[in-house]
């Protein structure tokens, strides 16, 4: 389902709290407004803020025959999104889950959602060096990785 996704950036951090999810929303949000198609996966599993910042948190994902449709952002529907924060009952709730059940559902968002034609998907990843990185660089292996974005803070 990422065949058709020109390009895809990881948006990266050692620590939690540096802006990596605000990086993606306004990165997302500058790329649409120059006219590209762009999707943003979040796979930040215990902590999904996209949804939010971009007021579509009480959306809700559906199926088609390809996969999950992600939730379309904006009057253009300019900004396709997929985040755990649409599959849980209440935004708030805690996901508390082991290695193995986080990197399935990582692998199952590569795999399963129906991205169509993008000319940048933007991947926001937990913070720190976990197996939730590594789960999403093997999964996203074969396709057009870009690069990736190191955001830091100085401390």
């Amino acid at each position: 389902n990422l065949l058709g996704v020109r390009h895809i950036l990881l948006v990266l951090s050692g620590k939690g709290g540096v802006g990596k999810s605000t990086i993606c929303t306004e990165l997302a949000l500058a790329l649409r407004h120059c006219g590209h198609r762009v999707g943003i996966l979040d796979v930040d599993l215990c902590g999904p803020s996209i949804p939010r910042m971009l007021r579509v948190q009480d959306r809700a994902v559906h199926q088609c025959d390809s996969g999950w449709v992600p939730v379309f952002v904006g009057q253009d529907r300019g900004i396709a999104l997929m985040s755990i924060g649409f599959l849980l009952e209440r935004p708030d709730d805690a996901v508390v889950w082991r290695g193995p059940k986080k990197n399935a559902l990582i692998k199952q968002f590569v795999t399963d959602v129906a991205w169509g034609d993008l000319d940048f998907l933007i991947v926001d990843t937990p913070p720190g060096t976990s197996d939730e990185h590594i789960s999403t660089v093997e999964a996203l292996r074969h396709y057009k990785l870009l690069g990736a974005i190191l955001v830091t803070t100085p401390q």
